[in-house]
C-alpha cells in the first residue's frame, strides 16, 4: 500500500485537496442492534475485486461486483486501475484485501451470527466519492435481501 508519505509532492496536494470535498455528517449515523454474535455480516471493498468470470473493472468504473461467500482465493482477480495501488499484500494473502477467510472464522467460533451469502467490491480512487451514492443505495437494497445488519468495511 503506498502511503501518503511516498508520493510525489503534486500526487500528494491532489489526494491533500479532496478533504474539503467530502460529505460532513452533522448526526451520529449509529444504531444500536442486535449483539454481533447475532448479526449476519457482509464485505464491502475498495480493492476492485471480482471472480475470474466477471468483467473487470474499467477506469473510473463506478459499480460494484458480487462476490459469492464461498469463494476462495484463487476465484478472485483484482484489476485496480490506480498505477499507485500495491497488489502484493493481496497476491500473499487475499486477507489483507478481503477478509472472507477470517470473516468464517468469527462465524465457525460464534463472534458473528454468520457470513452473508454475498460480499460485494468497488474499484476505489474514483473522484468525487459522493459519485458513489447511487451504486451504495443499489447495494444497500441487496445487503438487506440477504438479511446483512452489519458490514465489514475494507478500504484499499
Amino acid at each position: 500500500m503506498v502511503r501518503l508519505a511516498d508520493l510525489a509532492q503534486s500526487d500528494r496536494d491532489n489526494m491533500l485537496k479532496k478533504i474539503p470535498t467530502l460529505p460532513k455528517f452533522t448526526a451520529r449515523p449509529w444504531v444500536t442492534g442486535a449483539p454481533l454474535k447475532a448479526r449476519r455480516v457482509a464485505i464491502v471493498t475498495t480493492a476492485g475485486l471480482h471472480t475470474r468470470g466477471d468483467r473487470p473493472f474499467g477506469a473510473g468504473a463506478m459499480d460494484y461486483r458480487v462476490i459469492p461467500g464461498n469463494a476462495q482465493a484463487n476465484d478472485l482477480v483484482m484489476s485496480h486501475m490506480s498505477v499507485n495501488f500495491d497488489r502484493t499484500g493481496f497476491q500473499q494473502d487475499w486477507n489483507v484485501a478481503f477478509p472472507l477467510d477470517r470473516l468464517r472464522e468469527l462465524a465457525r467460533d460464534g463472534v458473528i451470527g454468520s457470513a452473508a451469502g454475498y460480499h460485494y467490491a468497488f474499484m476505489g480512487a474514483v473522484s468525487p466519492v459522493t459519485d458513489y451514492e447511487g451504486k451504495a443505495k443499489e447495494l444497500a437494497q441487496h445487503l438487506q435481501a440477504d438479511k446483512v445488519d452489519a458490514v465489514l468495511l475494507s478500504p484499499v
